[in-house]
């Protein structure tokens, strides 16, 4: 099964979150970096508080006020370089109350790797502030379906039954054994954006030469050099592959601004992996920002037996 997460908007972002929780429920929150298909937003209720995005003094909520269609066709004619910044505390008190306002008991919120963004920290002083329900807030030590995926399986363990203390479980299981693989074409832009990590050691390599990069303990970090783009995605599937060893998995091919390239790689790894779920989806602006268009990403990770 393959969704489509090609959303115009991030829906349930803070101000939008109107949904009346049933008593006892556990509301989920995430940050706009996850960039979940907006149907399973709606689905499982999921409040998505926004990172920012920076061009000079223009400032946009990521995925609300500018999304990956709007802000690549900015990115070649703009005179700076944009930024990126994470939610405030104060956005996610106010994403808390109107959670604990709709009934919620307690609250999930699984955000991007504190080695990549200062979300988590933020989410962590608004946990303070907000003293009505308990609030877990996790380090996904992630981002976009790595990140994504383990809000889904938080949602899944919920609403089979299972409780906050067990959803958790599942989510730090997922979050240990996901592997990300990407490509990007390029190494400037996480280079400027001083999300470059271990991937140091391929700056300077000849254009033919794309990079592999994983995250590894929540940082960009290299995997080696592949010549030509196509055959570093497939070295990519190969190695998922070997990892995978037939066992069923749930994945996610994610990119930036590569939609068809992105679907000839997930017909890829629906042939060659054993694909419980498929998810195609974009990269959010603010991690478009760090690794810059055309980037193709597989994530994969085991299902619960």
């Amino acid at each position: 099964m393959a969704w489509q997460g090609n959303a115009r908007e991030v829906r349930g972002e803070c101000e939008r979150t109107k949904e009346v929780f049933p008593m006892g429920s556990v509301a989920l929150v995430t940050d706009s970096t996850a960039y979940l298909p907006p149907d399973l937003i709606e689905r499982y209720r999921i409040t998505v508080v926004p990172l920012y995005v920076r061009f000079g003094d223009q400032v946009f909520r990521d995925g609300v006020e500018i999304t990956p269609e709007q802000f690549y066709a900015r990115l070649p004619s703009s005179p700076v370089f944009p930024a990126t910044s994470q939610p405030s505390a104060g956005d996610f008190v106010e994403a808390y109350r109107r959670c604990v306002e709709a009934g919620a008991s307690a609250i999930l919120s699984t955000h991007i790797s504190s080695k990549l963004s200062g979300t988590v920290a933020s989410a962590l002083l608004a946990q303070d502030q907000v003293p009505d329900v308990p609030i877990h807030v996790i380090d996904s030590l992630s981002t976009s379906m790595g990140l994504g995926y383990q809000v889904l399986e938080a949602a899944w363990a919920l609403e089979a039954g299972r409780t906050v203390e067990e959803a958790i479980r599942r989510v730090e299981q997922v979050r240990d054994r996901l592997r990300i693989l990407f490509v990007v074409d390029t190494l400037e832009f996480l280079h400027r954006g001083g999300r470059i990590g271990g991937a140091q050691a391929f700056l300077g390599s000849l254009l033919s030469l794309k990079p592999l990069l994983t995250l590894k303990d929540g940082r960009v970090d290299a995997v080696e050099r592949v010549r030509l783009k196509r055959r570093a995605l497939q070295r990519a599937i190969d190695l998922l592959v070997a990892e995978a060893a037939g066992r069923p998995v749930n994945a996610a091919v994610i990119h930036a601004a590569a939609p068809q390239e992105a679907e000839e790689v997930a017909a890829a790894v629906r042939a060659q992996l054993n694909c419980r779920q498929l998810i195609v989806s974009e990269l959010s602006p603010v991690i478009g920002t760090h690794t810059g268009p055309g980037t193709i990403g597989i994530v994969v990770y085991p299902v619960e037996p």
